[in-house]
């Protein structure tokens, strides 16, 4: 199984990617929330 060439994504694309593989790894989701909130929501 290929992954995707992250440099083909759409930028808001390329951050979803990036939220799913830290949950992956073992980030709480409340973590996550709060990055997402601290960045403007964008």
């Amino acid at each position: 199984m290929n992954l995707p060439d992250f440099k083909s994504l759409p930028s808001r694309e390329q951050g979803r990617v990036g939220y799913i593989l830290l949950w992956l790894i073992g980030v709480p989701i409340p973590i996550l929330l709060l990055l997402y909130l601290l960045r403007g929501c964008t």
